[in-house]
């Protein structure tokens, strides 16, 4: 295993200087946010424009990564592949498309999203719909030797609210995933700390997915237990700003998730890929130095396990 991050905590630094601090701090490899350069999702960045990616600009950046001892563990792209507007949905499957191309162009095997939600409809007909879109998806995927990833995060309230943001958030929904779509060039990016908070057993599911667990994102999460006993399952229902739900995100080591177990069910199943820190800890957010300071907080958490 090695340890990587997700480019889009450090914003619209140039990618090499992001891979030289990298290098500079110990990780092994980066995850690369390829949002479009225009979009209106508020955890996004544009590190590689896959619109307009060239070969040329694909060698130049595989060798100052190579130079760095970085490799790129995936590219990043989670918007909702589902959108009930016909022509977003194009776009963003488009999009998902173009990521693959660079992918290849890249010489990475992965590329990570969301498959999303319709809102307008209910879980079966996302289920119908989810089958239509990512079989060509991942059928596209297939034909240039790349891997589809899909991140467990709920995503709630992100087209609805009240309403989970997709429909690949618990294992059961997993089963259902992978019956539909089968093809083992489609599988997770497994985070624990989506399950922590929906009171699933994270090391439990490791096991039961051993052969589609592609890639693993690092985040944490604490839950309060006296507000989840205010609150419930469903959470806070009127937000007010600067007050936080019963649970928030953490940097590795900070909240709840039992790393060490964590990594040895990984270790345990063979999985000797990435480990890649997504962060998103409000503590450690709002200038370049928090963020490299939760990133290296992580870091040496993480490091003791691998």
């Amino acid at each position: 295993m090695y340890l990587g991050f997700l480019t889009v905590c450090l914003g619209n630094m140039p990618l090499l200087d992001k891979a030289k601090w990298a290098s500079e701090n110990g990780f092994k490899s980066l995850e690369i946010a390829c949002w479009p350069q225009l979009n209106d999702r508020d955890y996004s960045s544009c590190d590689i424009d896959v619109e307009t990616l060239t070969e040329e600009e694909a060698e130049e950046t595989k060798k100052y990564l190579k130079d760095l001892g970085l490799s790129i563990s995936s590219l990043a792209y989670y918007d909702n592949n589902l959108h009930p507007d016909p022509e977003k949905r194009v776009f963003i499957n488009n999009h998902t498309k173009k990521c693959i191309d660079a992918a290849a162009m890249l010489g990475t095997s992965m590329v990570g999203t969301f498959i999303g939600r319709n809102p307008e409809k209910n879980l079966k007909e996302n289920f119908d719909e989810f089958e239509e879109v990512f079989g060509d998806i991942v059928s596209y995927a297939e034909s240039k030797g790349i891997k589809v990833i899909i991140e467990n995060c709920p995503m709630e309230g992100w087209q609805k609210e009240g309403l989970p943001g997709t429909i690949s958030f618990t294992p059961e929904l997993w089963e259902e995933m992978f019956r539909r779509i089968p093809s083992m060039n489609f599988g997770l990016n497994l985070d624990p700390s989506h399950l922590l908070f929906q009171l699933i057993d994270y090391v439990k599911v490791v096991p039961a997915f051993k052969d589609r667990i592609f890639h693993v994102h690092a985040k944490d999460a604490e839950i309060f237990k006296d507000k989840l006993e205010w609150y419930g399952v469903f959470n806070r229902q009127f937000h007010k700003k600067g007050e936080t739900g019963y649970w928030r995100f953490r940097m590795p080591g900070l909240g709840q998730v039992d790393w060490n177990k964590f990594i040895k069910a990984l270790k345990d199943v063979g999985y000797d890929g990435v480990i890649s820190i997504e962060h998103e800890d409000p503590l450690y957010e709002g200038s370049e130095e928090k963020v490299k300071e939760g990133l290296k907080l992580g870091y040496d958490h993480l490091k003791q396990f691998i």
